[in-house]
């Protein structure tokens, strides 16, 4: 069973899985071996508006951390997304086609958007945010957007 940092501010409730890391931009890794489930946090999607489109680059794509690994259109906006870590995309959630929603109703889960080959995991992995940092970074700008104070 997964378990979730939350916090509420103004009247968002936003969760932050703990089995897995996260850069600062919202997404987050989840190793596997060497296989590396990329996907974007719970704060992330809440903040970014609806999801109407995702494009993840296809298997095969080397990657760099900062490299952007997928787009997502929102009714808001673009967003490249960056990868954290170097390596190949293996595979991309080919759901997220019909259904880039699902994105929005279960980031940590059916949402994922692609799967990487990691070549440096045990070196990248460090420049990670753990759950707890990643908590506290975002509530921090959930908290400066609302003007409220921690």
């Amino acid at each position: 069973m997964r378990t979730y940092l939350e916090t509420t501010v103004d009247k968002f409730t936003f969760r932050v899985a703990t089995d897995r890391l996260y850069n600062a931009a919202g997404v987050w890794a989840k190793a596997d071996g060497q296989q590396i489930t990329l996907g974007v946090s719970d704060f992330f999607q809440q903040h970014s508006g609806d999801v109407a489109f995702a494009e993840v680059l296809p298997a095969g794509t080397p990657l760099a951390p900062g490299d952007s690994f997928a787009t997502i259109e929102t009714i808001k906006v673009d967003i490249d997304l960056p990868s954290p870590v170097t390596g190949r995309v293996v595979a991309a959630n080919e759901a997220l086609e019909m259904e880039a929603e699902v994105i929005n109703q279960d980031p940590y889960g059916a949402g994922w958007l692609a799967v990487v080959e990691a070549t440096a995991w045990a070196q990248e992995q460090a420049n990670l945010m753990t759950p707890e940092a990643y908590f506290r970074h975002m509530q921090a700008e959930a908290l400066a957007e609302t003007g409220e104070s921690s």
